[in-house]
């Protein structure tokens, strides 16, 4: 796993109280993040999955995980007496940061699984979500052999993507000064007053990927002039990102990205 560097405070020290107030006013508390309206198109980035190169198992992550337990390679998850273990399904997937899982694995793309099982890529009045693919999931669990999106948080080639695709479409290209803000529930936090904000330019956005105090993409992006913003919701799949229709288009006919508009969710 290669090292990255930490945030600077220099490139990305914190911004002025009050940065978030259009948020605020435009879409509630922020608690899981900001989701703003289209102004005036809007997009989703869906989140990667992937699936080895040998394709879906019979089994599930938690018919796996049962047996584990079952034969004693693994110890039960007891919180406060209470075996959670015994109370939950091991569903296969995460929350926070992402990436390509390594050699043996490819991506997975929504479309092609959709085609693949006939459920719709989302389902309609739905956002991407748990939710997404019910004939895939046993009871609830995904498949060994494909890993599902992450709650909360691009994956990092996404996240990379994204930026390149924002830049070329920004008010002063890799100049283009921005804001971040974090969820409090990124931090692990209880102060819902004290947001934590960084300021910076697109061009050093990348770092904030690799936070060593965050294990998430921050929950909303936005450049200074507000032309474009995205809100990574901490319980969704997916990034929904407002701006021109230009910059959308972009996301939707990007290679690498995978993007969809939902009209219930504009």
């Amino acid at each position: 796993m290669p090292e990255y560097p930490p945030v600077s405070s220099k490139s990305w020290p914190f911004a002025a109280p009050g940065v978030t107030d259009w948020l605020r006013e435009l879409c509630g508390d922020g608690l899981t993040g900001f989701m703003p309206p289209a102004m005036p198109d809007a997009a989703w980035v869906l989140n990667a999955m992937y699936e080895h190169e040998r394709g879906p198992a019979e089994t599930s992550y938690h018919e796996y995980h049962q047996a584990r337990l079952a034969d004693g390679s693994v110890t039960p998850h007891l919180v406060g007496g209470i075996d959670l273990d015994a109370a939950g399904v091991t569903t296969g997937g995460g929350l926070g940061r992402a990436e390509h899982p390594g050699p043996g694995w490819r991506r997975l793309r929504w479309a092609e699984l959709a085609r693949r099982t006939g459920d719709p890529v989302v389902p309609e009045g739905l956002l991407p979500s748990y939710r997404c693919f019910p004939s895939v999931r046993k009871e609830g669990s995904w498949p060994l052999g494909i890993v599902p999106p992450t709650e909360g948080s691009l994956d990092r080639e996404t996240w990379t993507r994204l930026l390149d695709v924002l830049t070329e479409h920004g008010p002063a290209g890799p100049d283009t000064r921005c804001l971040a803000y974090y969820s409090p529930l990124t931090l692990g936090a209880t102060d819902f007053e004290n947001l934590h904000v960084r300021a910076g330019k697109l061009v050093d956005a990348e770092v904030l990927y690799d936070d060593p105090e965050i294990d998430f993409s921050p929950s909303n992006l936005w450049a200074e002039d507000r032309s474009w913003c995205l809100c990574t919701d901490y319980d969704l799949w997916a990034t929904k990102v407002v701006g021109s229709p230009a910059l959308v288009e972009a996301l939707v006919n990007d290679p690498e990205i995978e993007a969809v508009r939902l009209p219930w969710g504009a």
